[in-house]
């Protein structure tokens, strides 16, 4: 019987997107299904009282120069350092939900993840973001036009309040099950469950 993971993201986190990939790996080793929870990272940190780890210089400096690298040539994943990092991701979250209605879903995110943490576009920019959508063959004006309806934008905040009230402070978080496993480097752990 396949195992959920439940993978609570959002595109402007460097972790999240090593933590997508390697799960895009797992899932490929292992029976299980992969449950997409895209949230607002900037109003989970509110909510908790945290701060990006970029707001803390000497740690920023490790995780660009250090850490991120060497995870994502653990993984075997192309990763470069975006210059226009950190971004305002509410259009690209809100986007995922609207990428979850017209069942493009998947090709969204590999679209959004890949313009940010590899080609290093400026997915703060509704013009960029309308290039990079087209570029994967999804109708941005689609995207964008239904990023606007008041059942998108209440998508995003029923699950990013989901996140709040299941204690998340940060992404990515996986859960499996009622256990929480926080940041792309514990994948380890939930790879020795499912195996």
């Amino acid at each position: 019987m396949s195992k959920t993971i439940e993978f609570y993201f959002d595109f402007g986190s460097p972790t999240a997107y090593l933590a997508y990939k390697r799960l895009q790996q797992i899932q490929q080793k292992y029976d299980c299904v992969i449950e997409y929870k895209p949230v607002l990272l900037g109003a989970i940190f509110k909510a908790t009282n945290n701060v990006s780890p970029a707001m803390i210089p000497t740690k920023a400096r490790y995780m660009m120069a250090h850490d991120l690298p060497r995870f994502a040539k653990r993984y075997d994943v192309a990763f470069t350092m975006n210059s226009h990092f950190p971004i305002n991701t509410l259009p690209l979250m809100r986007g995922a939900h609207a990428a979850q209605e017209l069942g493009c879903f998947e090709r969204y995110c590999d679209a959004i993840f890949d313009g940010l943490w590899q080609q290093g576009e400026n997915l703060g920019d509704a013009d960029v973001i309308a290039k990079v959508l087209a570029a994967a063959d999804i109708d941005a004006s689609e995207i964008l036009s239904k990023i606007q309806t008041p059942s998108i934008k209440e998508s995003l905040l029923t699950i990013t309040q989901e996140a709040i009230d299941r204690q998340l402070f940060g992404v990515p978080t996986v859960f499996m099950g009622d256990e929480m496993f926080f940041g792309q480097d514990r994948l380890d752990f939930v790879e020795e469950r499912l195996a």
